[in-house]
């Protein structure tokens, strides 16, 4: 029984990782040329508002097949949801224009939706029964997010934890692990570039620098919860205040092309620019505040894309610009930032932890788990995904209900 089931999970993952490597390295391409004709002229902004109409049309058309985002995706794992087929070449394009022509979002969101979608209908296809279609659905998460990445047990782990906090779906550790690492083989086939920071990190720490982490990682919690509940509560008031989706999008657009005017280009499409700038110790005290600004408009006008990105930019720049003020070096501060914020936004420790090391390398394992014990708690009940769940406490040892 264990071998057939072990040869059952290795095959299917196999197909969903080669799935999800060949999707993800193409959409990580297509998002790489788009922000680099972004880059070369300036211009393009002026079209946000086209791209807003168009991805707001193509969503209205298929209205029928009820709500398409990542919360969908999330829902399927514990089997609320179907994932329609769909959702992968609508996603993929409505991404790729927002990259295209500015607006400030991130790409996990397309790759969860683009990994649930491949993982779902697989297993439809192959006709698996309802348990073994959350397993799969789990699997392609990792496999495209790991492709986008190249952050393979990172990506595996976060899909194992993100939809219900507290607790760990290890059945389908397997076939998430083994569909991720097959989808980062081959997006590195692709040529695709995983994020990585050569930077030097303490392997012991001294009392000061655990002081500080704790400290620096505290304030983090604190700015996630700033950047979910930006997140949440524009896009609730937008509605509210412009019910009609088109008449949002341009109004949206309207503010993001006239704060770029205004500010720069700093705070469109995913930063990752910004972000390694962190790296290298430079990093502007507000930038952290207006990413979030840019996010929030952006998504709040109908935008697609994600909010990791963007929170790796908040954190990063958040953590490079406070650390001088406490006594650490800028550089470490912008690494437990990066770190920190990923662990408020999703609520996923262990994921959180894999991230650091296979970003940062091994050396900071210590800092990033102070780090990340520091977020998950003090982050509270917040989260970017309305469908995730708290189902266990982070304070104490009984099992909640919460979303």
């Amino acid at each position: 029984m264990y071998i057939k089931t072990f040869l059952k999970w290795i095959l299917l993952s196999l197909i969903v990782g080669a799935a999800g490597g060949i999707v993800g390295s193409i959409f990580h391409k297509a998002v790489d040329y788009v922000t680099e004709l972004r880059t070369a002229h300036i211009w393009i902004i002026f079209l946000l508002p086209f791209g807003g109409l168009l991805i707001a049309g193509m969503y209205r058309l298929f209205k029928s097949q009820g709500k398409i985002d990542t919360n969908r995706v999330i829902d399927s794992v514990s089997g609320k949801e179907k994932v329609p087929l769909i959702m992968l070449p609508l996603i993929f394009v409505s991404t790729v224009i927002t990259h295209l022509l500015g607006g400030s979002a991130g790409r996990e969101g397309a790759a969860l939706q683009l990994g649930g979608s491949i993982g779902y209908n697989l297993g439809k296809a192959v006709r698996l029964k309802k348990g073994d279609i959350h397993i799969i659905v789990m699997a392609g998460m990792s496999a495209v997010f790991a492709a986008l990445f190249g952050t393979p047990l990172a990506a595996a782990f976060f899909a194992l934890e993100v939809s219900m906090v507290g607790v760990m779906h290890y059945a389908a550790l397997l076939p998430c692990v083994a569909s991720a690492i097959a989808a980062y083989v081959i997006s590195l086939g692709f040529g695709v570039v995983p994020v990585r920071f050569d930077i030097t990190l303490p392997d012991t720490l001294s009392v000061p620098v655990v002081l500080q982490t704790i400290l620096l990682a505290t304030l983090c919690a604190l700015v996630a919860i700033g950047f979910c509940s930006a997140i949440k509560h524009l896009e609730k008031a937008a509605k509210k205040w412009v019910p009609n989706i088109y008449l949002r999008t341009i109004a949206g657009s309207a503010v993001i092309v006239i704060a770029t005017m205004l500010i720069g280009t700093d705070y469109n499409g995913a930063g990752m620019n910004i972000i390694s700038n962190a790296f290298s110790g430079i990093a502007k005290p507000e930038a952290f505040v207006l990413k979030i600004a840019f996010t929030a408009v952006t998504l709040a006008a109908g935008f697609k894309g994600g909010e990791i990105v963007p929170a790796f930019f908040v954190g990063s720049t958040f953590g490079c610009a406070l650390a001088p003020l406490i006594g650490l070096d800028p550089v470490i501060g912008a690494a437990i930032g990066f770190v920190a914020l990923f662990c408020g936004v999703v609520n996923c420790p262990v994921a959180s932890l894999l991230l650091g090391i296979e970003v940062f390398g091994g050396q900071g394992i210590l800092l990033f788990g102070i780090t990340c014990a520091i977020s998950y708690m003090m982050s509270g009940n917040f989260g970017l995904y309305k469908s995730q769940k708290i189902v266990y406490s982070k304070l104490n040892a009984n099992y909640i209900d919460e979303e």
